[in-house]
């Protein structure tokens, strides 16, 4: 027989969120410091270019 589930406290709901969005306030910091220096050209690193392969008829 089904049974309910127990509610999650709003502590944990908080804790879980808060980390889900730190988790993308640092992606978006890593892209912007990536773009600001790629703009001014001091970057090393370029992604790798996606190499199309040619179909030979």
């Amino acid at each position: 027989m089904a049974v309910p589930k127990k509610k999650t406290s709003k502590s944990k709901r908080d804790k879980r969120r808060a980390t889900w969005r730190h988790k993308a306030v640092v992606e978006a910091q890593k892209a912007l410091s990536l773009g600001k220096s790629i703009l001014t050209g001091r970057s090393t690193f370029v992604y790798p270019a996606v190499e199309e392969e040619e179909e030979e008829s």
